[in-house]
């Protein structure tokens, strides 16, 4: 499955750079019509997310009303959420969706030959082979991006123009530690990151005022989870290549444009 969506989205970025030969460019390009293909998906969930936070206060007075009789509890927790209209495995889709994307991604953007640029199998598996007898190589976690920087010049058909604002996009952080420019990309999508959870959490912590005592609980675990974040996306974000960076950094700043948007919109809707 995961296959299947890197090689459909190779298609849009393939189509991409061949219009503007930038790699860059089109990767930002490609995370834009991405954002607005899931823009339906990610208003399901702002939606389920605001009024699951609604029916928390109805549940947990069933859960105090009935918490000797775990049978009736059981029924009068699912009966809410039937009158609610609601699942309580709404956001499972969502969650799941947005795994199924992140993976494909990866697969794209480490594997371009494959995916975007389709270059036949044995022509790929022949420079792979090349390639890994060079000791330096041997262990190479990203054999396409070595082999586009290698064979790129010489080979038109194993060619992308991976240059974007005096960056190379093939470049690995933690291959070239020497190399301040390579820490860029990075670092601004780790401060992303950061504001991102930032948002999230602050959005939590908005809807559970006044539901439930265990506030400060929940604003503890969220105040763990943004400083693990980060660190987390620090060490993602160094051992992958610039590009797959790029993707990140871009969807993480259409991801803070949209949180914002469809929160005050909902919230204007909600009033309305």
């Amino acid at each position: 499955m995961i296959s299947f969506f890197a090689n459909l989205f190779g298609y849009i970025l393939n189509f991409l750079y061949q219009s503007i030969h930038s790699y860059g460019l089109a990767i930002i390009l490609f995370s834009i019509v991405l954002k607005i293909v899931m823009l339906p998906i990610s208003i399901k969930q702002q939606k389920t997310m605001k009024k699951s936070a609604k029916i928390q206060q109805k549940v947990r007075e069933i859960q105090d009303k009935y918490k000797n009789n775990p049978e009736k509890l059981s029924q009068e927790t699912m009966d809410l959420y039937k009158r609610e209209n609601m699942s309580p495995l709404s956001g499972c889709l969502s969650a799941i969706i947005q795994i199924i994307l992140l993976l494909s991604v990866f697969f794209l953007v480490k594997s371009p030959l494959t995916y975007m640029s389709k270059v036949e199998p044995a022509i790929v598996e022949q420079y792979t082979n090349e390639i890994k007898q060079q000791e330096e190589h041997k262990n190479d976690p990203y054999p396409e991006i070595t082999i586009i920087k290698e064979k790129g010049k010489t080979d038109e058909k194993v060619n992308i123009n991976m240059e974007f604002l005096g960056l190379d996009l093939s470049s690995v952080p933690s291959q070239n530690f020497s190399d301040w420019r390579v820490y860029i990309i990075p670092i601004l999508y780790v401060l992303t990151s950061f504001v991102s959870m930032q948002i999230t959490t602050g959005i939590k912590k908005k809807k559970e005022e006044g539901i439930s005592n265990e506030i400060d609980a929940v604003a503890q675990a969220n105040k763990t989870m943004s400083y693990i974040m980060p660190v987390m996306s620090v060490s993602i974000a160094i051992i992958a290549p610039l590009g797959l960076a790029l993707y990140w950094l871009i969807n993480n700043i259409l991801m803070i444009i949209e949180r914002l948007i469809l929160n005050r919109f909902l919230k204007d809707e909600e009033e309305a």
